[in-house]
């Protein structure tokens, strides 16, 4: 079974429905390579050409770069035709106005250029989970997309602030769920430990879990996608290809944005000698193969230029025989409980 990328999806019960394949905004704020407003602005263009009507972002990236080119391009459509979504935990902020104490994020890659340049970029990251800071950080979203409101808010990667989390933030998401300030509320973040513990103590629409429900890696398999079943949360999936390594699996590849271990380069070419063998190239199955559990109502595409972005909707399209993943689940590559897409067993 193939996909088709402009199916909408419906986002639990929110009244929300979303693409089968969404664009992620990371890349075209800078956050992985240099991208200039000329590039980062025509791939917008060319998402929303190729049928995708959700689009994902966040202040973090690149210091809000990415936010502002969303709003660019986005601002010539029906505002009731396309679903954003944004985040909240980080403020962005210029070096002179931070405040004595500051939660700074010293992990933040707000824009990768930073690496090369020897001058200071001016501006960092701030942690703030506090009902102030969730709504600091939604007028100045709004203003950088030059938005009327904001559909779907997520928790931005609150690994290390569960208590803020669930005490303070949370609790201010769901009162502007329920003012009709925004549509649904979620989190999104790079595991699934922490998204099970949301989804079983709160009450969520939807959640974004990029990397953690892939073809390499299935950690939400066992405890986060049934529980989003049980609870009806819908998933939205990001970094289907795991940093690059399931694009072009060999020595130097990424994985979890850092260079990947021996053992993972080695079972992502296990994952393509099988795919070679059908004909079938990895990216295709990468791409489909979260699409195929229930759980999921879609797949963001993290690219910066359009002729990345292309190989998205031919490749949900493409046909991928059901002994392909028969194969893989043989080799212990894929779980065995894992839904494949339908038509293999």
């Amino acid at each position: 079974m193939a996909f088709e990328p402009a199916e909408r999806v419906p986002v639990g019960r929110t009244g929300l429905s979303v693409t089968r394949l969404g664009f992620g905004a990371a890349s075209i704020g800078g956050v992985f390579d240099v991208v200039d407003d000329r590039d980062g602005l025509a791939t917008i263009d060319h998402a929303w050409q190729l049928g995708i009507r959700y689009f994902d972002v966040a202040p973090l990236y690149g210091y809000g770069t990415a936010e502002r080119r969303l709003g660019q391009s986005l601002a010539r459509h029906d505002r009731d035709d396309f679903v954003v979504s944004t985040k909240v935990g980080r403020l962005v902020r210029r070096v002179e106005e931070l405040e004595a104490g500051a939660d700074i994020d010293r992990n933040a890659f707000g824009d990768r250029r930073d690496a090369d340049r020897t001058e200071d970029t001016g501006f960092r990251v701030v942690f703030d989970f506090s009902r102030d800071g969730i709504l600091r950080s939604i007028d100045e979203s709004l203003e950088r997309l030059g938005l009327d409101r904001i559909d779907i808010l997520y928790l931005h990667d609150p690994d290390d602030h569960w208590e803020a989390a669930i005490d303070e933030a949370y609790p201010t998401l769901h009162r502007l769920r329920e003012e009709g300030v925004v549509r649904a509320i979620g989190a999104g973040m790079n595991q699934s430990a922490m998204l099970t513990r949301f989804a079983r103590e709160g009450d969520f629409d939807v959640f974004l879990v990029a990397g953690r429900y892939t073809v390499l890696d299935q950690d939400a398999l066992a405890q986060l996608l049934p529980t989003c079943l049980e609870r009806n949360v819908s998933v939205v999936i990001g970094g289907v290809m795991n940093s690059g390594i399931l694009a072009a699996p060999g020595l130097g590849a990424r994985f979890n944005y850092k260079p990947a271990p021996s053992e993972i380069v080695e079972r992502a070419r296990r994952l393509a000698a099988v795919c070679a063998r059908y004909g079938v190239p990895l990216k295709a199955a990468a791409i489909q193969f979260p699409l195929a559990h229930p759980a999921v109502v879609s797949v963001v595409a993290g690219v910066g230029r359009i002729e990345h972005l292309d190989d998205y909707p031919a490749l949900m399209q493409r046909s991928i025989p059901a002994d392909l993943w028969a194969e893989l689940r043989s080799e212990g590559l894929l779980a065995a409980e894992a839904p494949v897409p339908s038509g293999a067993s």
